[in-house]
């Protein structure tokens, strides 16, 4: 296995524990937003269920380039920061990474979800780390 997929996979398995990531976006300005997020990882992907009314998202969809720590549920970084392309994900993959994260999350997942109905509707973005 070539050694930059390997340190990826590491990488992936080191923080799969872990129950927050920062991801940082990017305004059109150019400047960073870092916001905590539940996550969870299927095939060398890093998954992210949100709303689409939600400033992440409208940022992802000018600028896909994200860097990715974990952290606190405060934020506060507690990990290295990686580099990584998001892509927003279509309605049946949105729902396969809803379970997931119910499965990760339980109660509290759900419980989310109905706390930010405002923010619209449920969306998932995969992150590729570079």
């Amino acid at each position: 296995m070539h050694p930059k997929i390997e340190a990826k996979l590491k990488y992936l398995e080191e923080i799969e524990s872990e129950k927050y990531i920062s991801v940082e976006t990017y305004r059109k300005n150019g400047d960073p937003v870092k916001t905590p997020v539940w996550f969870t990882i299927k095939n060398g992907l890093i998954f992210v269920v949100t709303r689409d009314q939600t400033g992440k998202v409208k940022r992802l969809k000018n600028n896909t380039q994200v860097k990715i720590a974990t952290c606190t549920i405060k934020g506060e970084i507690k990990g290295k920061w990686v580099s990584g392309v998001a892509e927003i994900l279509d309605e049946e993959k949105t729902k396969d990474a809803v379970k997931r994260r119910d499965k990760k999350y339980g109660f509290f997942s759900k419980m989310a979800r109905f706390l930010t109905k405002s923010k619209g509707e449920l969306l998932a973005f995969s992150i590729k780390l570079k």
